[in-house]
């Protein structure tokens, strides 16, 4: 979808609860936090990406991780490590 599409979207979805009052309060309220926010906390460049998985390399090979064993599935791997599945 294209910024003049999306643009026309959230114009047309804002008409349809213009006229409700506490519809628009909480749109409102919504839109201050989402400005304020201003960039995703799950961004991260690509050498931020390459050190952590340097360092999940490193933890893994000081044995401080576990790994699913050979023909385990999610399952079984979630219940050996004591989770109610």
């Amino acid at each position: 979808m294209t910024a003049i599409e999306l643009n026309a979207q959230i114009w047309r979805d804002m008409a349809a609860i213009a006229d409700s009052e506490p519809l628009m309060k909480q749109l409102a309220k919504y839109l201050k936090k989402l400005v304020a926010k201003k960039e995703d906390d799950t961004l991260m460049s690509k050498e931020e990406f390459l050190a952590k998985l340097e360092r999940g390399e490193e933890e893994y090979r000081q044995g401080k991780c576990d790994s699913l064993l050979p023909d385990e599935d999610l399952t079984t791997y979630l219940r050996r490590r004591g989770y109610d599945i």
